[in-house]
């Protein structure tokens, strides 16, 4: 009598939390990534709050002051959420400017301008996010895929708001 073949997955290693850890190392490198996109993002927002000027300075240099508040709460967590899937978040400026794809927005001063710069980082962030959404769904990472879900839709409304104030 011959005997039946099973094929049996080959076992794989999970974490503490339930998922593949080579899973997580591949998403904490992406997350690094995001990582560099908003410290690059945040610190062009920083340069246009402090150096727009013209009619709607005192409406944009509010606006961006916001804007970089909640960057600066979205890079914590991007972080913490490295830490949680046993990832070491980058932490170097050097590195960022290396990884990013948003690059150095110096010396802009024109309201129009500094929203412009806006609307283009807001779209690549857009963008590499949902990359990695895509990717997080596909490794059952729902936690990760879910905050970074919120930083898209929340993005989308700037982009709507900032086009807005451009006409």
């Amino acid at each position: 009598m011959a005997k039946a073949t099973t094929s049996k997955k080959p076992a794989t290693k999970k974490t503490d939390i339930g998922l593949e850890a080579s899973d997580l190392n591949k998403v904490a490198d992406q997350l690094n990534a995001i990582l560099a996109n908003y410290h690059i993002f945040y610190m062009n927002v920083r340069g246009y709050h402090w150096n727009v000027k013209g009619s709607d300075f005192f409406t944009l240099h509010v606006k961006f002051e916001e804007l970089y508040t909640e960057l600066q709460l979205q890079i914590d967590e991007i972080a913490e959420r490295i830490l949680t899937i046993r990832g070491t978040p980058a932490h170097a400026y050097s590195d960022f400017v290396k990884v990013s794809s948003i690059k150095e927005d110096k010396n802009v001063f024109d309201g129009r301008g500094c929203v412009q710069g806006l609307l283009t980082g807001l779209s690549v962030l857009i963008a590499k996010q949902r990359e990695v959404i895509e990717f997080t769904e596909s490794v059952e990472d729902q936690g990760t895929a879910d905050i970074l879900t919120g930083y898209v839709q929340a993005q989308e409304k700037l982009i709507w708001m900032y086009n807005a104030y451009l006409g």
